[in-house]
């Protein structure tokens, strides 16, 4: 993109960035997130840019979720994250999509 002077500009999106934070472990911020694959108020399943992510808890819920800036808020009594490894995100996949069908 070129600017007012004809230089071009560095455009990169935030989306790229991934950040948890997580306040009492009763809320969690996720940015960086590509899909929710699969959720339930003890577990969701989670696509970042850095691999999957599982968040375990209870009575967890969905509170936002912005595809277009990949930030997806979770709320509840959290207990584990966990970040799925290379040679098990198609295993953690395909264990979840069986699960909820």
């Amino acid at each position: 993109m070129d600017n007012y002077y004809g230089a071009k500009e560095d455009v990169t999106r935030v989306q790229n960035d991934h950040f948890v934070k997580m306040n009492n472990r009763k809320s969690l911020e996720i940015s960086g997130v590509k899909e929710v694959d699969s959720f339930d108020n003890e577990e969701f399943l989670l696509e970042t840019q850095m691999g999957y992510l599982i968040v375990r808890g209870q009575n967890l819920q969905l509170k936002n979720l912005d595809v277009g800036e990949g930030l997806v808020t979770i709320k509840g009594k959290i207990y584990e994250l966990s970040y799925v490894d290379e040679q098990q995100q198609e295993k953690a996949k395909g264990f979840f999509s069986k699960l909820f069908r």
